[in-house]
């Protein structure tokens, strides 16, 4: 009793202090720091709680008890031994191909069939200064997939179950303040949420929030406009949450600042007053004169700095990015933005590349959507889930229109709180034009339990967001059911129902088509091939009820109380790889292949989505061995007419029907290949495709070659081969290796087959060992356990900790336990991790002395195991100490003696050129320098890019 009353008064004085440094604080500005870097993770289990790290194992459940979190849900645990690694992260695509895998989710081997590969646990420390006691402090998770169960100091914090929802969790009461914490995630992605690939892990950023007790409440801004002539009046909704445990008198600023940083207007609102744990909304106007209006040539942005100010004090500091501009869907003349109709040119994309899966860095959310506006595209819709808030920034900045997409039709409460957090959090976006409610619900489409479904979703968007039309995808007849309720109707392909007859059934519901025109096609391949799983990159009808992309446009182009069409897809994705299964492992619907290379369709749309003038020429020249075959040759042109000619002799010249392509038969020749585009009868455009000799070099083109030392920029860096004329080879398959030199590394490959099987990337491998079978025998001292050490174990050995009375303990105990290491560890680096059993102790690995007389270390051990010491298959620890009491009866003293780590290096990354080309995308680390790339291969000269990085301020970060 005597020391528990002394523990009290100690834990007592320890608070009180950090009760008056908190209170002597003066309030901070609002952080948002980044918690990308620096994590620990090792693979779980679903069902087998050894190998789950015996989580959920212990005397008090974690969900009884608060701190009770177990296995690495404890802030104890020693993680030492696992793989370290940044965010965003997904393990799925690190994973090796399996027909036994899940078609929809590219043959991934992860999934029911793959449990030692589908359960991924993450952990991070991090401190907490003593100065923010007193301060809201929150975890802040923008997505991971799935069914997360988050854990800090033991506490168990909730669990989400959808990989698209941020998640958000207040730390305030549980954080050590001037020590250390630990956030422990458990997730599952053993269940598919989609029907595409969706990766595994953490795949989105996570980030520490801090703030004063008076503060803008999460997503708690609201901005809208109202244009008139030249000027705009701009309203705002700040919701201000009062989390402390006084009532506050406040006053709120807010501040329009233009994109130069120049304060436009700014007005305050004075006497406002807030309860403890209350919440209010204030609404304030101000004008902008001379708006600049966001539109897709200029995105020009706005900023709102919302300030708080208590007393005299700025305690809350807000910032929101937004753009002024209006917009409209006509049901007899489509879209209209800013007054000015707008074809809506858009593509449904999944979030999805090679080499990263969905783990994208901001840089490659930017270079992506970019490559969707060179091809003419200004429209973008977010199929099937809500998006990365990158990816809306993107849009933002770039002049990209978007659907928003909800993740799953329903009205009960849960559906409605995700929709909700959906549109407060994405509602500011100027690129936003419509909330789409559902993608294809078939069980309900035609359905009055679909319409009311709708309607009730419908009605409560509209109380959150009144601005935005509300639409959904519909490929089930276009019936009655949601289809007659929708405000906006979204078509999912014209051969799935009449959409002429559905419009006049409905002559006042504006129309788009949210997927429309598809087609199958490999990149750089002209002859489908079916056993090889290829099909030719000619627009053609993928099946007789689907239209191709020119059919599909030119549908929507001749009708303007259409808005527009949305193409089936952007981008390839791994899944779904219709129209054949294993070992396909992409998608073949892209306008882009998975690495963002071109297929043929990309120049057919730029000709008629964009005014950029357009002359492309398919297939390519390199035929031999099929002289005198006839070869469809297609031009995609935005000119009048084109004129072809082979070897400089005409074969025609023909008129372009505006929305189509132009086409000839044409025996094949070796040589050049010209097109000559014209409009007015003049000559305007060349284009040739040429017969190339044999690769003889490899080059590497970036998209960039100066980058930010911040650990998160990147190149994204195409790979070619090219002739002795300097002539690239587009039916090349070299196989190219990678080395890289300097602050840099290399996060993914690729090559746009859909059939390819290489890695992704080329990881370390890490096996985690545990001791197992641990014994003990008790021992007068230390001098006769290390004498014992030799001698074999007996029936008077009991298992280690199990049976041990601590209240009277032997003076020292000899333990003993063993690891099995694989037979070809041979080349790999194996280091015990150790965690003190004892007050003092001594280690021995097969009979062998490890460590003397190792003093009790909370930090543990580290020790680098010489391959001498070792033998494949079954291994010895044996371990002399003497005990650590326990001062209580409920206290835990450490019973592992640690992990065995195999340290495999990775394998030189590598990639073969798929119809001549292959992507590697290369990322900074935070030092400046200079990064080397060599590229080498079989019968080819070598090549080297070098990328300069130079120092930034990095974002602020919890490291």
């Amino acid at each position: 009793m005597h020391f528990f009353k002394r523990h009290l008064l100690v834990s007592i004085l320890c608070l009180l202090q950090l009760v008056a440094q908190a209170q002597d604080r003066t309030p901070g500005k609002r952080e948002r720091l980044l918690m990308d870097f620096n994590w620990r993770f090792s693979f779980g289990h679903p069902s087998d709680a050894k190998k789950d790290f015996n989580h959920g194992t212990s005397y008090f459940s974690y969900l009884a008890k608060a701190g009770y979190g177990d296995g690495p849900a404890d802030a104890k645990f020693d993680d030492r031994a696992w793989r370290k690694l940044d965010l965003p992260h997904d393990w799925a695509v690190e994973q090796d191909f399996s027909p036994q895998a899940s078609f929809s989710h590219g043959f991934k081997a992860i999934g029911r069939n793959f449990p030692d590969k589908s359960v991924g646990w993450y952990r991070k420390s991090f401190t907490v200064p003593a100065t923010d006691l007193g301060r809201r402090i929150a975890i802040e998770f923008d997505g991971v997939f799935r069914n997360a169960q988050v854990w800090v100091n033991g506490h168990y914090l909730g669990q989400e179950p959808s990989g698209y929802n941020g998640i958000r969790y207040d730390l305030s009461d549980i954080l050590n303040y001037g020590g250390n914490n630990v956030v422990a995630v458990r997730v599952d992605a053993t269940m598919e949420e989609g029907w595409y690939y969706e990766g595994a892990g953490i795949y989105r950023h996570v980030w520490l929030s801090k703030t004063e007790p008076l503060h803008v409440a999460p997503n708690g801004t609201f901005v809208t406009s109202q244009v008139n002539n030249a000027n705009a009046n701009v309203t705002t909704k700040t919701s201000i949450i009062n989390e402390g445990k006084a009532a506050k008198s406040f006053a709120l600023v807010q501040t329009i600042v233009d994109a130069g940083g120049k304060t436009i207007t700014t007005k305050r609102q004075e006497n406002l007053k807030l309860a403890p744990s209350q919440t209010q909304e204030i609404p304030i106007e101000l004008p902008v004169t001379n708006a600049k209006l966001w539109n897709l040539e200029n995105p020009y942005l706005y900023k709102l700095v919302t300030t708080v100010v208590e007393g005299n004090q700025e305690v809350d500091r807000y910032e929101t990015n937004f753009g002024i501009r209006t917009i409209r869907f006509d049901a007899k003349e489509g879209f209209f933005l800013n007054g000015k109709h707008v074809k809506l040119k858009g593509t449904n994309n999944h979030q999805d590349h090679a080499g990263v899966g969905t783990a994208l860095p901001d840089e490659l959310q930017y270079w992506r959507i970019k490559q969707l506006k060179a091809m003419g595209s200004n429209a973008y819709r977010c199929s099937h889930h809500p998006p990365t808030p990158e990816l809306l920034e993107a849009c933002d900045r770039l002049g990209m229109l978007v659907i928003d997409e909800n993740r799953l039709m329903g009205t009960n409460f849960q559906m409605q709180y995700d929709l909700k957090n959906l549109i407060l959090r994405d509602r500011n976006h100027p690129s936003i034009i419509s909330w789409s409610i559902g993608n294809e619900e078939w069980a309900i489409e035609n359905s009055i339990i679909g319409a009311r479904i709708a309607t009730t979703m419908q009605q409560y968007v509209k109380s959150l967001d009144s601005t935005r039309a509300v639409s959904a995808g519909i490929s089930g007849g276009f019936g009655s059911g949601i289809s007659d309720v929708l405000e906006v109707m979204g078509y999912n392909y014209l051969g799935n129902g009449n959409i002429e007859a559905h419009y006049q059934r409905f002559p006042n519901q504006p129309g788009m088509g949210t997927e429309e025109g598809s087609t199958f096609a490999t990149r750089g391949v002209y002859v489908t091939d079916q056993e090889k799983h290829y099909q030719a990159a000619y627009d053609r009808k993928p099946r007789p009820s689907f239209y191709s992309i020119e059919e599909g446009w030119t549908f929507y182009a001749n009708r303007p109380w259409l808005a527009g069409m949305f193409i089936w897809t952007g981008f390839d994705y791994r899944g779904e790889p219709t129209p054949h299964g294993w070992p396909s492992v992409t998608s073949y619907f892209g306008m882009m292949d998975n690495c963002g290379f071109p297929k043929d369709n990309v120049y057919y749309l730029r000709s008629w989505w964009s005014d950029q003038p357009t002359l492309h020429l398919l297939p390519h020249w390199n035929w031999q061995g099929q002289e005198g075959k006839e070869m469809d040759v297609w031009a995609y042109s935005n000119c009048e007419e084109v004129e072809l000619f082979l070897n400089k002799k005409s074969l025609g010249r023909k008129q372009m029907k505006v929305n189509s392509h132009l086409e000839w038969k044409v025996p094949y020749a070796p040589g050049t290949l010209e097109a000559i585009g014209y409009k007015n009868g003049k000559k305007v455009l060349t284009e040739n495709v040429k017969t190339t000799g044999a690769p003889a070099s490899v080059k590497l083109t970036p998209h960039k070659t100066s980058l930010f030392a911040n650990g998160e920029d990147l190149a994204v860096i195409t790979v070619s081969v090219e002739d002795k004329n300097r002539l690239a080879v587009p039916t090349a398959g070299n196989e190219i290796t990678f080395t890289l030199t300097g602050p840099g590394k290399i996060i993914g490959v690729g090559n746009g087959d859909p059939t390819s099987l290489e890695k992704d990337k080329f990881i370390e491998e890490i096996q985690a060992i545990s001791i197992t079978n641990l014994k003990e025998m008790p021992v007068a001292n230390l001098e006769n356990g290390k004498q014992a050490v030799s001698g074999p174990a007996d029936a008077t050995w009991k298992d280690a900790f199990a049976s041990r009375d601590y209240k009277n303990l032997s003076p020292a105990y000899l333990h003993r336990g063993t690891f099995e290491l694989p037979a070809d560890f041979a080349g790999s680096e194996v280091t015990f991790f150790y965690k003190s059993i004892g007050r003092e102790q001594t280690i021995y690995v097969n009979g062998k002395e490890l460590a003397k007389d190792l003093k009790e270390s909370p930090e543990g051990n580290v020790f680098k195991l010489h391959p001498s010491l070792l033998k494949a298959g079954a291994n010895t620890v044996d371990i002399v100490a003497t005990p650590i009491p326990k001062k209580n009866d409920w206290d835990n003293v450490n019973t592992n003696p640690g992990t065995i780590q195999v340290f495999t290096p990775a394998a030189p990354w590598k990639r073969k050129l798929f119809n001549g080309l292959a992507q590697i995308i290369i990322q900074t680390t935070k030092e400046a320098g200079e990064i080397t790339l060599k590229a080498s291969g079989s019968g080819v000269k070598p090549a080297v890019l070098k990328v300069k990085t130079t120092s930034t301020t990095s974002r602020p970060s919890v490291e």
